[in-house]
């Protein structure tokens, strides 16, 4: 079965794992009219459903506490878990795996060794899409005074700097910016000011996604993400070091776990793939794809019914290689 790689990067409690539960928990209830199956491995399934139960007890006191137990590895870089999806037809064995990668946000810090600096770079040089995963109130809370404390941008660009070197980037990269935790900035009147946020709070790595040599091969998207959908920031507390944390209050007292838009990441990831499929030229990495697609129309239609459930507005947007995207 052919393989796509997929990075999610983004430090401890940003919300990577909690990112992907939402996104296959949406997945299901979006594809109904269409052909499409998502199916997770028997591990992944498992590790899923805790998370969703993690997710769903947040709502079981009226304030809560952001966040859940973030990803571990006792036995370093080769320990890490991924989790594996099927994709294919509805009744029919899945004819593409997704495979995800996470890793503890902790080989952002100070203190990650080489072994797992190496492995992060590794990843990005071999993943066809990058997902990264954004603590929405860090950015733009008080002026995005914890941003640079909760995401470490800084440290995402390099870590693509680092990659990118390495490699001759001569065949397309999808970038996803998908800041979680959104629910209170996709108001009306915040909707402007979260693209805004994000363009000023990754202006670097933006940059350098548009140099000379990257421009033509990358294309990112934003695509913010209700990751529980009934509650919104109530206060911010920081503790004695200045680390912040998070408090949320529902929306009503009978509030139950309904994400939003977090089916968007894998539109867009869709719309991507029959884009390439249906390029012309032959790319490398991505011969699969015109396998994959290339002997079902049925399959192909299917993808292209989900795919154009992109949003492009209120919030969602392509911020470059929008030609990459035009099916």
């Amino acid at each position: 079965m052919s393989e796509l790689q997929i990075t999610m990067l983004g430090p401890s409690g940003v919300g990577k794992t909690t990112l992907l539960t939402a996104m296959y928990e949406q997945f299901e209830s979006s594809v109904a009219n269409t052909d499409l199956q998502l199916t997770p491995d028997e591990d992944s399934s498992a590790i899923l459903q805790d998370t969703l139960i993690d997710l769903k007890s947040l709502l079981d006191s009226f304030e809560a506490k952001g966040g859940i137990q973030g990803t571990e590895a006792g036995g370093g870089p080769d320990s890490l878990r991924s989790f594996t999806f099927g994709l294919g037809k509805k009744g029919k064995k899945p004819s593409l795996t997704l495979r995800f990668r996470d890793y503890p946000g902790g080989y952002h810090g100070a203190k990650s060794t080489r072994e797992e600096k190496d492995f992060l770079r590794k990843l990005i040089v071999n993943s066809h899409v990058i997902l990264i995963a954004i603590d929405a109130p860090s950015l733009m809370e008080q002026n995005g005074k914890y941003h640079e404390r909760v995401n470490r941008p800084q440290q995402i660009k390099d870590l693509f700097k680092d990659a990118y070197s390495s490699m001759d980037v001569s065949e397309p990269k999808m970038v996803i910016f998908a800041p979680v935790k959104c629910e209170k900035y996709l108001k009306k009147k915040q909707k402007n000011d979260l693209e805004e946020a994000l363009k000023l709070g990754y202006s670097t790595l933006l940059e350098f996604f548009r140099s000379e040599n990257l421009s033509p091969w990358i294309v990112s998207v934003l695509t913010p993400v209700e990751t529980v959908g009934s509650v919104v920031l109530s206060r911010i507390e920081s503790d004695d070091k200045g680390n912040p944390h998070f408090y949320f209050r529902k929306t009503r007292h009978d509030a139950k776990y309904e994400p939003k838009d977090s089916e968007q990441p894998l539109r867009y990831l869709l719309r991507f793939l029959l884009k390439v499929h249906l390029d012309s030229r032959k790319w490398g990495k991505f011969n699969f794809i015109r396998g994959w697609l290339g002997v079902d129309k049925h399959l192909q239609k299917a993808v292209d019914e989900f795919a154009r459930g992109c949003k492009t507005s209120d919030g969602f947007t392509i911020l470059q290689g929008e030609g990459w995207l035009k099916i």
